[in-house]
């Protein structure tokens, strides 16, 4: 990893996920977890505001290690224990049907082995928990897409990874999830950076 990716890229990442508009999602969303709590990129920690005092415990995963400093400064502000384990989504440290809802939020764009990762999260998921998401992506204006398209080897590499055309709805159905709760649409921001897919899925019984 070079000087930017240590240095320069968690402080974007931290700043951009900070935007009122992103907050208000996660205050629709993380808020509704409850028991043992698994997140999938916990990034910088800004999620941990948001649980309530019906969650027992929190277990963050993100490999990066400069974002888990910070996510480590702010579990003090978390309604529950805090556990941060430096691993990606792709091998949970976890026992089948150990966790009662998942949350991931702005990650599965950057997952290099996306269907690897929601595999392990199924897995991990107890049969019925609940798994709230929010992540960006493919558009489905063509006008907006094909700029996607055109920008996305670009943005994956001042973004960490970040792809700009997954489809997160899609994937998580073909994961074998549900999804009783979907929504999509533009947030305020680069119309090919701002269009939202968000809701909850549930692993069947």
């Amino acid at each position: 990893m070079g000087f930017y990716s240590r240095h320069i890229l968690p402080k974007l990442i931290d700043k951009a996920c900070r935007q009122p508009p992103m907050q208000a999602l996660r205050s629709r969303y993380v808020t509704r977890a409850t028991g043992r709590v698994l997140e999938i990129g916990i990034g910088s920690g800004l999620n941990l505001p948001h649980y309530s005092a019906d969650v027992a415990s929190i277990t963050g995963l993100d490999p990066a290690a400069e974002l888990t400093v910070m996510a480590a400064a702010r579990a003090g502000d978390a309604a529950a224990p805090v556990d941060l384990l430096q691993v990606s989504g792709e091998e949970i440290p976890a026992d089948d049907a150990s966790y009662d809802t998942l949350v991931c939020t702005w990650t599965l764009c950057s997952i290099p082995d996306v269907y690897g990762a929601l595999s392990e999260m199924h897995r991990v998921l107890k049969p019925g928990g609940s798994f709230f998401f929010i992540e960006h992506g493919q558009s489905p204006d063509e006008d907006v897409h094909r700029w996607q398209r055109r920008l996305e080897p670009f943005w994956k590499k001042i973004g960490g990874g970040c792809h700009l055309t997954r489809k997160a709805d899609d994937l998580i159905r073909n994961a074998g999830f549900l999804l009783p709760e979907l929504e999509a649409g533009y947030e305020p921001g680069p119309r090919f950076a701002a269009y939202m897919t968000h809701g909850v899925a549930v692993r069947p019984t």
